[in-house]
């Protein structure tokens, strides 16, 4: 019988069953609580953590503190690339934005596996390029786009990593995210709730209508959605 743990993160569930058997006595399951600080720039990493319903926000800081968000991993990736990629640290934070569960695997175990594997090694590149699309795009977007269209794109973002339409972000948690003020939010969050797209109140955000969504947002949200859906192949039936 295959192991439940394997369908609750997309790439978990990508991996052939005898490359599974082997990686599954090293996975261990932790909770990803809201606010929690995983990854500080220059860290060097202890694990890779694979979120189930957890979402981590990718952030880069400035010295004077400011920061914004240049890329979100949820069930279907995993944080921690700077492992196999060679760089050891990342000059990036990440922090967890939706709190939730997730998995981890020991940084020595995930590097031998990738340097064994073919499979875990094209698994996890092909992601690595996925991610790069969105934070390339993300960075095009914040400098480009209009605020509310890049707030449609951060709904939709984390909107495709959670089971449901609801989503739990206080405004300044977005204006941080977004690197602009509160102020600015408020006004985005107020004209697309006026279209009927979606309702706010008290940090919690239902999404009423996504197509709407989608043709409120620029093109970035699709740019980067394609992308993943093109590199990462289709998980395997369990």
């Amino acid at each position: 019988m295959t192991s439940p743990i394997k369908v609750q993160n997309h790439l978990f569930s990508c991996i052939p069953d005898h490359e599974w058997e082997r990686l599954l006595p090293h996975i261990e399951k932790v909770e990803m609580p809201l606010g929690m600080a995983m990854i500080e720039p220059g860290m060097k990493l202890s694990h890779a953590y694979f979120p189930a319903t957890a979402i981590v926000s990718i952030l880069h800081e400035l010295e004077n503190g400011t920061s914004a968000e240049v890329a979100a991993v949820g069930n279907e990736g995993l944080v921690g690339i700077s492992i196999f990629m060679g760089g050891g640290t990342t000059r990036s934070s990440c922090t967890v934005k939706s709190g939730g569960y997730g998995y981890r695997i020991k940084a020595k175990v995930l590097l031998e596996e990738f340097n064994y594997s073919v499979e875990l090694m094209h698994l996890f590149l092909r992601f690595t390029q996925a991610l790069i699309t969105q934070i390339t795009q993300t960075a095009v977007c914040n400098r480009h786009h209009l605020l509310e269209q890049q707030l449609c794109r951060l709904l939709l973002i984390n909107l495709d990593r959670l089971p449901d339409n609801q989503l739990f972000m206080t405004q300044e948690l977005i204006a941080r995210l977004l690197g602009v003020r509160r102020e600015g939010i408020t006004e985005a969050a107020l004209k697309i709730q006026s279209a009927g797209y979606i309702k706010y109140s008290r940090g919690h955000v239902t999404i009423l209508d996504r197509l709407g969504l989608e043709s409120r947002s620029c093109e970035c949200y699709k740019v980067v959605k394609e992308e993943y859906q093109r590199l990462l192949p289709e998980r395997i039936a369990v």
